[in-house]
């Protein structure tokens, strides 16, 4: 037996006048345009258009005039196994969701409750009776999104064999959107596979999707916010398919698999770029790819929109509107240093100066600024781009990395001779740039003389909006906040949800610390005094150092101690 919809006791149209939805003017202003465009419109679908009501009031109107149950979907709502019932092409095309099942009843989620042939052909594929619950197309296709590309896998497992594998490699190249999926239901299945790899990656806001092939096992992890966590375990025996797929997006040598491979492929999702950067290295159960995933959209961030205090923020705009000098970002790998360095860069770029940078690679393209890439093997490296380019008359130079002796003194001597030079080192802390420069070889006193600020930075996790709650933690924890901060706080910390993936949080910001030397300390720099004596003399100097900043953010209950504690210890000065 099916339960099918009744007809309408009312039009829609009437529903959402009685509901105080819409006014009769909007009505017939959409019936207008319906008639227009020969009735292929759906009623519902050009109020939505129009802008007079939502997806939400329009599927709750329509449960109504049905008499059916309304539900505003989300995955916790379904159980997997049930979803896996009806195949995936049919559920895609007539925008269906089942929900759950209770003895031999299937309840099942439609956009369009009306369609009777789709509801009959549901009871004939699962042989079951079918009730119906009224949803949003939108909430619909999200929750499928959720569970079919686990689904796949299995299927995917089922028809590979080792004949299909040699076939693999001559797939066509990847279209340049993969957000439409539908696009790639009829071709390969590791096609299909590799683009939900890289689309569910970018949604997810992960930063590295690693593949990593161990004896009879191949596992897919995902980086976010800072840490790895598994995304699913295709089967192994497509891992040589996989790799070949990716290989061929970015243009490398799928018949070489015993040396490292480097490559980049560049993909629209959702009609905004995304820069990929592949690495391949051959490890002992096979290849490893990691896939470094670069969003643009991310990437071009304002200077307030990267955590900084009011103090840092006013003070590090000071910093970079001098017209010469050298100012530096430093910082372990992954710890937002670019990301710094482009924002400022935006905030330095208009039609009167001309910006010039020099990088491996270029990560973003910044409208209105010369950017270079390097290319050591053509002999085109940080150096000898850095003497090009100061022929090229620029008023602001960006240098990716400073990393030797020669790019080193370079940027030093462009910042002596009127240019502002922004770069990125890698060191502890700030005041630990001006060592690093001197034992890369430059003159203490050059330094010195060219030195504007230093700034060091670390990324941590803030915690979840969705699951943030309040905790009392340890008597030395709150005694030593109290004691830096002055203040009494409430601690917060997220207590995990499926948003967050039980972790607790969700983003990250970063923390800084910013060393402006003074001409006392300047004066100590050309003297080459030992880093300790340095960083002692900014701290009296009025530097915030990194876990203070830190401990700033853990009281506006950004972040937590933990993850202060974890990227910045607190250093003897504090005890």
């Amino acid at each position: 037996m099916i339960q099918s919809p009744v007809h309408t006791k009312l039009p829609l149209g009437q529903v959402l006048l009685n509901r105080g939805v819409v006014s009769q003017e909007q009505i017939d202003q959409a019936l207008a345009k319906q008639q227009d465009q020969g009735h292929n419109r759906l009623l519902g679908e050009l109020l939505v258009e129009l802008g007079f009501c939502s997806d939400n009031q329009i599927a709750a109107a329509l449960a109504e005039a049905y008499g059916l149950p309304y539900a505003q979907i989300i995955p916790r709502l379904c159980d997997p196994e049930v979803v896996e019932l009806l195949p995936r092409d049919f559920l895609e095309e007539h925008i269906a969701l089942p929900m759950f099942k209770v003895f031999d009843t299937l309840t099942v989620a439609l956009s369009e409750p009306a369609n009777v042939f789709v509801i009959d052909e549901i009871r004939r594929l699962t042989d079951c009776r079918v009730q119906i619950v009224c949803a949003t197309a939108k909430d619909i296709r999200a929750t499928l999104q959720t569970y079919l590309p686990a689904a796949n896998v299995f299927v995917i497992d089922e028809i590979i064999d080792d004949a299909a594998l040699e076939n693999f490699s001559m797939i066509e190249n990847l279209p340049e959107d993969i957000t439409d999926l539908e696009e790639v239901a009829g071709q390969s299945p590791v096609v299909k596979l590799v683009n939900y790899i890289i689309y569910s990656a970018v949604h997810e806001n992960a930063s590295d999707i690693h593949i990593e092939p161990d004896e009879k096992v191949l596992r897919v992890r995902y980086r976010v916010d800072g840490r790895l966590y598994e995304k699913m375990h295709p089967p192994w025996q497509m891992h040589a398919a996989i790799v070949s797929r990716v290989k061929i997006m970015a243009d490398l040598d799928i018949a070489q698999r015993r040396l490292p491979q480097d490559g980049s492929i560049h993909v629209l999702v959702q009609s905004r770029p995304i820069d990929l950067r592949v690495s391949v290295m051959p490890g002992t159960y096979g290849e490893k790819v990691v896939i470094r995933v670069i969003d643009f959209r991310k990437m071009l961030n304002n200077l307030e929109a990267l955590g900084f205090s009011y103090d840092h923020l006013t003070q590090f705009k000071k910093v970079i509107s001098h017209p010469n000098g050298i100012v530096l970002v430093t910082g372990p790998t992954g710890s937002g240093k670019n990301t710094t360095l482009y924002a400022a860069l935006n905030e330095l770029n208009n039609e009167q100066v001309n910006i010039c940078t020099v990088e491996d690679p270029v990560e973003c393209n910044i409208h209105g600024i010369n950017q270079f890439e390097v290319h050591d093997g053509a002999g085109f490296n940080f150096a000898s781009a850095l003497r090009s380019l100061l022929r090229q008359d620029p008023d602001i130079i960006m240098v990716g990395e400073i990393r030797d002796r020669e790019t080193a003194n370079i940027a030093v001597q462009a910042a002596l001779t009127g240019h502002l030079v922004l770069s990125t080192l890698h060191t502890n802390d700030a005041p630990g740039a001006v060592t690093r420069l001197i034992d890369l070889g430059v003159a203490p006193y050059l330094v010195s003389a060219s030195l504007i600020a230093a700034l060091s930075q670390r990324l941590v996790r803030k915690i979840c909006p969705n699951c943030k709650d309040p905790y009392e933690p340890s008597h030395s924890i709150r005694r030593l906040v109290e004691k830096w901060t002055g203040q009494t706080p409430t601690f917060f910390r997220g207590i995990g949800c499926k948003k967050c993936r039980n972790t607790g949080y969700s983003g990250r910001i970063a923390v800084h610390e910013l060393f402006v030397p003074d001409d006392k300390i300047l004066d100590m720099i050309t003297h080459s005094v030992p880093l300790k004596t340095l960083r002692a003399a900014a701290l009296e100097n009025g530097m915030v150092p990194l876990y203070l900043d830190g401990l700033q953010k853990v009281v506006a209950g950004i972040t937590t101690i933990d993850e202060i504690l974890r990227v910045a210890a607190v250093n003897e000065e504090a005890v």
